[in-house]
């Protein structure tokens, strides 16, 4: 006789979430970026090569916009690694797009102290204002807004990440206007990081 309780198999339990990259045109550096790419490498023993994939990735990103399937096949060859190693990094961290976005991608930090400062206001403002939810781009292809863990800026938030510059203190009521001056004026809207800020001032 067993005390524990006796569990129903139900295969769906283990069906896999994951969700595949887009396998996207057949992809290859510019001869611009494959350069770059060559500089990254010399950073690392030819023997570790591999150690250069996230830079590597970076760069395809910022060519082609996200990481396809067929870039991450690209990349494999060139790292000598297997396309899945590369989508095993791919998948890890939540700055690598595995579809197209925006050209604005708002980044909205949820922890702690960002949520307690009104983060989930703001996102509900950008929600409100684009007609979007969290991981869905607009219907002009300006932005695509997803929330994240924490940007390191806790003294400073709510705090959104565009792209890869900063904007601090944001206020709900203010999302309207952030999003105008982002489409007038691009990047240049942006507060930036404090801290990067005040060491400029010295």
């Amino acid at each position: 006789m067993s005390f524990h309780p006796k569990i129903a198999y139900d295969a769906t339990q283990h069906a896999s979430k994951r969700s595949l990259a887009e396998p996207g045109a057949e992809f290859a550096f510019t001869p611009e970026n494959l350069g770059r790419f060559d500089e990254i490498l010399t950073r690392y023993p030819p023997e570790r090569k591999r150690s250069a994939i996230l830079p590597a990735l970076y760069l395809v990103q910022r060519q082609q916009g996200y990481v396809s399937a067929s870039a991450m096949r690209y990349l494999a060859g060139l790292l000598e690694i297997t396309p899945a190693q590369v989508e095993d990094v791919v998948s890890y961290y939540t700055m690598f797009f595995t579809k197209p976005v925006g050209r604005f991608v708002l980044s909205v930090c949820r922890t702690l102290s960002c949520a307690l400062n009104g983060a989930e206001r703001v996102s509900e403002q950008i929600s409100r204002t684009l007609g979007i939810k969290p991981g869905e781009t607009d219907a002009t292809g300006t932005f695509t807004f997803v929330e994240v863990e924490c940007l390191g800026a806790c003294d400073r938030g709510p705090v959104i990440m565009v792209n890869d510059a900063w904007h601090e203190l944001q206020k709900p009521e203010d999302v309207p206007k952030l999003l105008a001056d982002l489409k007038a004026r691009g990047e240049g809207a942006l507060s930036g990081c404090h801290h990067v800020v005040q060491q400029e001032k010295r």
